[in-house]
């Protein structure tokens, strides 16, 4: 039986509020979740000698997190991943959003659900986040109201996402956590073993925006269907990392989505989805400047996200819903 646990974690600057951490605890996991952002500060899990390592990048700290930093662990939204030039169209109307990442508008926009303070529920296995969103919050339209839920059963820890707007608005949320299965502060993901699902993903211009096409995987860098050892596989493609969105098969129904599998340490991540699409990321933008957990400091390739969402410019893209 799990237990659920939880503390002060630090306070905001200027009077903000105290965020707290809730520690979720199974024989076989432990997560450590905080309110500021929703977001995952620890995942500890053991290898096979038993041995438990922490597997996702972050910080010791609440300044680490209220630093610039790309997301660690954190919940995403109104819109995760990319809206084009940072603009677009509900029942006739423009919206313009602040254009964070030159020339788009990435993971919210300038204050996003990861740089927010939510109200925690403490349930028997899990916990719950909720906030208002006010209407024209980061330039998007209408008031939404969002719960993330977590909740831990054993090995699987469950993330739920609901939100219920006042008016037609896009939403898309994500967990943006970084896993190395090594152990964070290990240097590198190459030795990671990758599955994705997918028979088809979307191409990006030079900015990461979807061109348009749904494109085949058969024969290409992006065929993960068997597993590919992540470090030969870039190689031999010639590729500066993945960060990509894989197309998942459109069932409403939580579905396999992806596997990474540690060889050494025994340690495997399967990823289950109920949404049309994953991004893969191989934490290409990751430079070795921030100081981590333990010391660790987190270089290129260093961690892996496995986003689960709808696909990036939806909202600008024909054919897909957000």
């Amino acid at each position: 039986m799990g237990s659920v646990t939880r503390a002060v974690f630090g306070e905001l600057p200027s009077g903000g509020g105290t965020v707290e951490k809730f520690r979720l605890q199974s024989d076989l996991l432990r997560v450590d979740i905080i309110s500021w952002g929703c977001t995952i500060t620890a995942i500890e899990v053991k290898d096979r000698q038993g041995r438990a390592s922490d597997v996702v990048l972050g910080f010791a700290d609440l300044e680490g997190y209220l630093q610039k930093q790309p997301y660690f662990g954190a919940v995403v939204g109104r819109v995760a991943n990319r809206i084009a030039k940072g603009t677009f169209k509900v029942d006739g109307k423009e919206y313009c959003l602040a254009l964070n990442k030159e020339p788009n508008s990435l993971h919210g926009g300038v204050r996003g659900f990861d740089k927010v303070l939510w109200t925690p529920r403490v349930l028997s296995n899990g916990v719950q986040f909720s906030r208002v969103s006010p209407d024209g919050e980061e330039g998007y339209p209408g008031e939404l109201k969002v719960w993330v839920t977590y909740t831990l059963d054993g090995g699987e820890l469950v993330v739920n996402y609901r939100a219920q707007a006042s008016q037609a608005t896009p939403v898309n949320l994500t967990n943006h956590s970084y896993f190395n299965l090594a152990g964070q502060g290990s240097p590198n993901i190459y030795d990671h073993e990758v599955t994705i699902e997918a028979d088809t993903y979307l191409p990006v211009d030079e900015t990461l925006i979807p061109t348009g096409e749904v494109a085949p995987v058969q024969g290409t860098a992006f065929d993960l269907r068997k597993p590919v050892e992540l470090g030969k596989h870039l190689q031999d493609f010639h590729l500066n990392g993945f960060d990509h969105n894989f197309c998942l098969k459109g069932s409403k129904e939580k579905h396999f989505c992806a596997r990474v599998r540690h060889a050494a340490s025994g340690r495997v991540l399967e990823v289950y989805t109920t949404q049309p699409g994953v991004q893969f990321y191989t934490g290409n933008f990751l430079d070795g400047t921030l100081k981590g957990k333990s010391g660790a400091v987190y270089p290129k390739h260093s961690g892996f996200c496995l986003e689960t969402q709808n696909w990036p410019d939806a909202v600008n893209q024909a054919g897909t819903d957000l």
